[in-house]
């Protein structure tokens, strides 16, 4: 196995999963990391250029943490959102169905 590549790979996968917001693929990735790098690190000591492909796949990660973590707190506050203006929504949703069937209650 090309430590190295294999490294950079899932720093790209992760990157493109980031910027579409593919949340099933980051949690893919996650887990694929958790049983790919201890079997890497198995292997011997790494090399400069694998430590280098290490380290740009930790600082993805910490960039998927972030980003995931954002968007917990986005949609946090819509769901506290959505709460707050229930009894709106829900008037809105009993007038439009008077108004589409023409039964008052």
């Amino acid at each position: 196995m090309d430590r190295q590549r294999t490294l950079l790979q899932m720093a790209q996968k992760m990157s493109a999963a980031i910027a579409s917001e593919d949340w099933k693929t980051l949690a893919a990735i996650n887990t694929l990391m958790g049983t790919v790098l201890p079997q890497m690190a198995a292997q011997g000591n790494w090399t400069s250029a694998e430590r280098a492909a290490l380290s740009a796949l930790r600082q993805m990660h910490n960039e998927a943490v972030k980003r995931c973590d954002r968007a917990t707190s986005e949609l946090g506050k819509r769901l506290h959102d959505m709460q707050v203006n229930k009894e709106g929504w829900l008037a809105y949703a009993l007038e439009s169905d008077i108004a589409e069937s023409g039964i008052q209650a």
